[in-house]
This record gives structure tokens, sequence and C-alpha cells, in this order.
């Protein structure tokens, strides 16, 4: 969309002292706030991902072991499915209630704050699934799984909203994508540690799980050093000095009037000066697009397939002749490409833009879960098919984590100023952990009806989510939060000018009272 020129910018144009943002550099503050944020956030969750997959004939010996011990019988094969896809499924139900704490626990905590005191629940969550053994009780495992599902939850709409408000515009994308990298490493370093050389053996694998408590215990040893987010001691607690020392400790520098001025006149320009509810935010007629927007893309962040491709991997590689003690260790490639692409995604997010990647991988996934369902329909006529296969594999997750596997998260904080973003990342959280048992549940009924064509329906999800957001996503790279909301204006059906009018009125008072506020847009980093 493009921005009309206003009166006012060209006063600043034509006047000698207009000043272009500067180029941010990357402070040791701010990188180490993006590292250990997700460390103990986005790492558990990847890693919990991937974690069950390498013990699972352990842990389902280990049911049947306890059964007998209780009931003096084996375990019926019917209960012992039943115990493991509740182990398995009752993560996503801890990560859904996660959710739903978080606008609450943020109110009270803060973000940092938050993120410290969800560590509790790992470190539980580790007690109770690497000690469930030797308790005999699998009780353990389950609720153990359920509290880690509940970390995740919490982590992963809190990090995102974190990095996002810690982070100038100019490289807000970049460090937004420690989270999707830090994810992809968990997962990677979860099949890693399920080698049979490691932990994944029967006298081991519960060590597998008290790996859980080192990333928790790291974050609690750094990230109370680090400053709390700038724009929410700012503009929820009032707290102006200690907003100063944050944004001076990221940004790296000691003059940052211009970064509170710009806080101040948001602040000032927003119609609430309290956190807005999740009913206020879907009765916002000027929020309608991007609170559609989330829910297209968290959904799609989901039911993209990627889950799904697990159920045929292991499969494919039999089926081209690899032995059975070879493919665990072919498919670390998975993992391993799972972290590369998210890495290259987070080089070059702030020069392509959020919206080409999300548009492009949607788009590739589409072309290559096609492929896929071609090669594996052919799998048993030529020998050669299933490497054919297991490439399209490889390039599905490549395109995933080019975008799709990211930037929803960092989406989801720059479509929403300050007092809707906890709500915000409440519903993007609840649609997220709904999608993902949604998958769980009922993919194995879909791939039982349709076989190998059962790929065909992630191929209508993503590229209708790829239509979507070619039509409707503005660009959102560089840009302040007011931008971003502005970029909407004309969907939304909301008068083009109310917010901006709304702006400079703030900045107006702000200049009556002595500070330098026409500079504050052309200056200011965030």
């Amino acid at each position: 969309m493009k921005e009309e020129t206003k009166p006012e910018e060209m006063m600043h144009k034509d006047s000698s002292d207009v000043k272009t943002p500067p180029k941010q550099r990357l402070t040791v503050c701010l990188i180490s706030a993006a590292f250990f944020g997700s460390v103990g956030s986005s790492f558990l969750y990847g890693y919990n991902l991937s974690v069950v997959n390498a013990p699972a004939s352990y842990i389902k010996t280990f049911f049947n072991k306890t059964w007998i011990d209780r009931y003096n019988e084996p375990i019926g094969d019917g209960t012992v499915t039943l115990l493991w896809s509740i182990t398995v499924s009752i993560f996503a139900i801890g990560g859904l209630v996660g959710a739903l704490t978080v606008s609450f626990l943020i109110k009270a905590l803060g973000r940092k704050g938050t993120l410290l005191a969800n560590n509790a629940l790992a470190l539980i969550a580790a007690l109770l699934l690497a000690l469930g053994e030797t308790a005999g009780s699998f009780e353990m495992l389950i609720i153990g799984r359920f509290i880690i599902g509940m970390d995740s939850g919490v982590a992963l709409s809190v990090l995102p909203m974190y990095l996002g408000e810690i982070s100038p515009r100019q490289v807000r994308g970049s460090i937004g994508q420690f989270h999707a990298i830090f994810i992809c490493l968990g997962v990677f370093i979860g099949q890693v540690l399920g080698l049979p050389e490691i932990f994944g053996q029967e006298s081991r694998w519960n060590f597998l799980f008290g790996f859980l408590a080192l990333p928790a215990l790291l974050q609690l040893c750094v990230l109370p050093f680090l400053p709390e987010s700038p724009r929410f001691l700012l503009m929820e607690r009032r707290d102006e000095a200690r907003a100063e020392k944050a944004f001076q400790a990221f940004l790296g520098r000691s003059d940052v009037a211009r970064e509170l001025e710009e806080v101040h006149a948001e602040n000032r320009s927003q119609n609430t000066q309290r956190t807005a509810s999740v009913l206020d935010l879907f009765r916002k007629r000027s929020l309608r697009w991007q609170l559609i927007t989330v829910i297209v893309v968290m959904s799609c962040y989901q039911l993209c397939g990627l889950n799904a491709i697990w159920y045929y991997t292991n499969g494919i590689l039999q089926e081209a002749g690899f032995q059975q003690t070879l493919i665990p260790y072919i498919t670390l490639s998975t993992g391993g490409i799972e972290t590369l692409a998210a890495i290259v995604s987070g080089l070059v997010i702030e020069k392509v833009g959020r919206r080409p990647l999300l548009i492009f991988g949607f788009s590739a996934m589409a072309v290559f879960f096609s492929l896929l369902t071609v090669f594996l329909h052919y799998q048993d006529r030529f020998s050669w098919m299933p490497y054919l296969s297991f490439t399209s594999i490889l390039l599905l997750i490549a395109s995933f984590c080019s975008g799709p596997g990211g930037v929803p998260f960092v989406l989801t904080g720059e479509l929403f100023e300050q007092s809707y973003r906890p709500a915000a990342f409440m519903i993007a959280g609840t649609v997220n952990w709904l999608s993902n048992f949604a998958v769980g549940l009922l993919f194995p009924f879909i791939q039982e009806a349709l076989q190998t064509f059962a790929f065909l329906l992630f191929v209508v999800v993503c590229a209708a989510g790829a239509v979507y957001l070619l039509v409707v996503l503005p660009e959102t790279k560089n840009k302040t939060f007011v931008e971003i909301s502005q970029s909407f204006s004309k969907i939304n059906g909301v008068p083009e000018q109310s917010e901006e009018r709304e702006m400079k009125d703030s900045l107006d008072t702000a200049a009556a009272n002595g500070h330098r506020s026409v500079d504050v847009e052309m200056e200011s980093s965030f």
C-alpha cells in the first residue's frame, strides 16, 4: 500500500536537521537476551517434539512392567496404546492451558518475569519425567508431559513478545528468528541424544527427560541480569527510569530520548490505557484483519502438514533399502536441514521481508507435497523412487523453516500495538495448540482413508495460506508498530488519517512540553 505524503512529513524533509534512522548494530545485551531467552523456552519446545520418538519402545515396556508389578498380569495391547497416546498427546493439551494463562502472567510478572517463572514448570517436569521409572509410576510421565506442555504453551507466546519489544525495528525480524532457530535446534538435539550410543537405550532413556533441566537452569542463571522489555516498563509499569536503562542496554548508547518519546507518543495515541482483553480485541474494528491474519497464519503453521510427514520418513527409508540400524542416523539430516534453513531465514529476513518468506514457504510446500504424493504413489514400481520421496521430505522441511516455521511468531508481535499484544498472543497460542492437537488426533484417520493421497489435503492448506497472504498481508519489515497498524486501515474500513491524527496530536502535545518530537519518527530505532 502506497503511503500518502503528509504536510508534516514535507516539513521534516525540508528541514535541515532531519536525520534518518541510524543503522542499528547488534549489542551484546540484545544478543544475550535473544540467546538465553530462547535456550530456556524455544529450545525446550523443539526438544520435546522429538525426544519421545527414540525411547518409545522402552517407555511402552516400562508401562507393561509397571502394570505387571501392580496387577500381576501383562498389560493389554489396547491399554498400552491408550497410555502411550495420552503420554504423547497430553503435551498439546498442556500447551493449550499454558497459552490461555499468558495474558494473566505477563500482566502480573512482565515479559522477562514470566519467562523466569516458567522455568519452574520445566524443572518440575524434568523431575517427574526422569524419576517416573524409578518410582514405578507411569502417571508421573503423563503429568510431566502435561506440565512441560504448559511450559511450552507459555514460552511460545511470551518469548516472541519479549524479543519483538526489545528489538529495534531494523533487526526485529532477525532477533525474532532466534525463536525458530532454537526450536529447530531443540528438535535436532533431541534426535542426537536419542541415538543408541547416547541415551537411546533401555537403561538410559530417563536421562533424555532429565536433560530438560539444563536449559531451564541456564536461563535462570543469566536472564535475571538482563533488562525487562522497555516498552512494558514504560507503557504498563510507568517506570521511565528502568525503561531508559533498558533502552540504553539494548541499543548500546546513552541517548535514548527519541525512543522514549516514541513510546510515550504511541501510548498517548491509543484509546485505552489498560491491557485489552480478548473480547476487546475481537470487538476492535481497526484490528479485525490483523486478527484474522494471525488466526490464518497460525492455523497454517500447524495444519500445513509438516508433523504428518514423520509418519512416512522411516517407512520411506526402509523402502529405499537402508538398514534399520542406519535409519536413526539418516533422519538426523531432517533436524540438520531444519536448523540450517531457520538460520538462513534469520539472516535474510530483514532484506527479503516477512511477506515474501511466508508466501514462498507455503507455495514451495504445496509444490513438494504434490511431488511427494506422486512419488509415494509410484514408490512400489521403481526402486529409485524412495530416494525422490526422501528428497521431497527434506525440501519440505527446508521450505517450512525458511518462513512458515518462524515468521508467524514475529508477525503476531508486529501486527498489534502494546495494549492488544497480550490478547493477540493468547489467541494465536490457542489456535496453534488446538490445530496441533487436531492434526495429531485426525491425521491417522485421514491417512488410513486416503493413504498417500492424504498429503493433497496439505497442498490445499498451503496453497490457500499463500494466496491469503498474497492478497491481505502488507510488508512489516523496518516499520514501527503504528505504521504497521496504518497499513491495515483500508482493508479494515477505518479512515486512514484517524490514528495518524492521534499520533500527531500526541507528538504536538509533547512538543508543547518541550520535547523534540518532530524528529521522533525519522530518528527512532524502534
